[in-house]
């Protein structure tokens, strides 16, 4: 079966193929968010939307909600599954080129995630061009859905450029001018992402009152915690600390006392920004071919490596090592037994998948201020360490040392942070990336510092052709 029969995808896909080429087919889990979509939202037709009317925003919202959350897990798969958190324990082609770092251009998670990308630009795009002449909607409301938009095709191609390179920009839904669009440079696509967070930030709400809803859609908080990472990529260390300590620094959220509670809790107090889906199986993530917990739990396709079950296990003190758990019944063959517990089945309460959460924002700090020089005291990287040790119920550390204060940071990333999709691009930016997999896989190559375009966007658009990253 096709990967493409194993989602729900649009009713109108092929039809919205031929009229945005870009737009690569995505699993849209469209039905219900639990109480956190509301109303239920339905599917969408990329190529019959409707925004005439002020009764036709909130669909509109929702349903680039839906097309966001589509990057969930894709995301996480490129984070954490190119680098040396897994290893193949299945029979999917996808994940044994993953799992044996042999990725190709007709890799299914590559499509996927491209599809998702172009998903959640189309739609951010088609708020932008329309939502300033829908007649009835308040100037507060225009402000707010646009400021979202923007901050969601922010991150969108924030995620696309460090995963794939440059990658085309698409600026409009005209059908005309997207059907041949060529690969952005670089550094043009991360001008545009800065522009769209600094342009969202303004307009967003601090809270939208209620927790949920306070967590699963965009706020002030999840624009200066996109700020704070995009600023981190770009080294820009001032800018990087100044955004962070501004999430901290705002109260909106707190480090929940335990650490379990990142693990088995749904909307937990440190949450900023993360994608919900509802405790069914016709919603829920855990039931596809990209569900983490179908991967990592149900069928077992991938599994912790050896090398992070030996990280977690024998040096993250504390309750971190819940991240993972062994099962000696589950050991036979090349299955080592053990398990990641991050991501529940549809009825465990901890199927969302967190985009943001404040544990990484003490840890961008923290790489700030050591970069900056700053180790110890009440501005050092030291003392942001240890707010998460402790919380971890983990031995303090003592920064001595630049070297040794980013080693210390490169760790507890790995620790606190394991399994939602940061592993790779961390070893990316840091110039880490080749030394670290050589060591780990013998069939590691250079060109696996980018993901392939989907060779299917390829074939689809001629301005991609002849313009494939290195070595594919």
């Amino acid at each position: 079966m096709t990967i493409l029969a194993k989602h729900t995808i649009y009713s109108s896909l092929t039809r919205a193929r031929k009229a945005f080429p870009l737009l690569a087919a995505l699993l849209l889990l469209a039905t219900s968010c639990r109480e956190v979509l509301q109303p239920d939202p339905v599917d969408l037709l990329v190529d019959e939307l409707v925004l005439n009317e002020a009764s036709d925003v909130q669909p509109v919202r929702l349903g680039l909600y839906n097309a966001f959350r589509g990057m969930g897990a894709p995301m996480v798969i490129a984070g954490d599954f190119t680098a040396d958190y897994i290893q193949h324990n299945g029979t999917f082609t996808l994940y044994n080129e993953l799992g044996n770092k042999q990725i190709t251009a007709a890799n299914a998670a590559a499509e996927a995630l491209w599809g998702a990308i172009y998903n959640t630009v189309y739609l951010a795009n088609f708020i932008e061009e329309r939502i300033g002449s829908v007649p009835g909607v308040t100037e507060a409301t225009r402000k707010q859905v646009l400021a979202e938009a923007r901050l969601l095709r922010g991150f969108a191609y924030f995620v696309g450029v460090h995963t794939y390179g440059g990658i085309p920009r698409v600026t409009t839904t005209d059908i005309a001018t997207n059907r041949n669009i060529p690969r952005a440079s670089r550094e043009d696509i991360l001008q545009a992402v800065l522009a769209d967070y600094q342009a969202a930030l303004p307009d967003l709400p601090e809270t939208y009152g209620d927790r949920v809803t306070s967590k699963t859609f965009a706020t002030k908080n999840a624009a200066r915690a996109a700020l704070a990472r995009y600023y981190l990529y770009q080294q820009d260390w001032t800018k990087a600390e100044q955004s962070a300590t501004e999430v901290i620094s705002s109260g909106r959220q707190t480090l929940p006392a335990a650490f379990a509670d990142v693990i088995s809790t749904e909307y937990d107090d440190e949450t900023i920004l993360e994608v919900a889906y509802a405790n069914n199986s016709s919603d829920d993530p855990g039931t596809s071919t990209f569900g983490l917990n179908n991967i990592l739990v149900g069928r077992r396709e991938v599994i912790p490596s050896n090398k992070i079950i030996q990280e977690l296990i024998s040096n993250a003190a504390g309750e971190r090592r819940q991240t993972i758990s062994f099962n000696s019944t589950q050991q036979r063959g090349n299955d080592n037994g053990w398990t990641v517990r991050k991501y529940g089945a549809p009825d465990d309460a901890n199927n969302n998948i967190h985009i943001f959460r404040l544990a990484e924002m003490y840890l961008i700090r923290a790489e700030a201020r050591a970069r900056l020089g700053r180790l110890t005291g009440n501005n050092g990287a030291q003392a942001d360490i240890n707010v998460l040790r402790t919380r971890a119920k983990a031995p303090a550390v003592t920064l001595t040392t630049q070297e040794q204060a980013l080693t210390t940071i490169e760790n507890e990333r790995l620790y606190e942070l394991a399994f939602e999709g940061h592993r790779w691009f961390d070893l990316k930016r840091t110039g880490r990336l080749d030394p670290v997999m050589s060591a780990f896989s013998p069939n590691w190559n250079t060109k696996f510092q980018l993901w392939p375009i989907p060779q299917s966007e390829i074939q689809r658009n001629q301005a991609l052709r002849g313009s494939q990253n290195p070595g594919y």
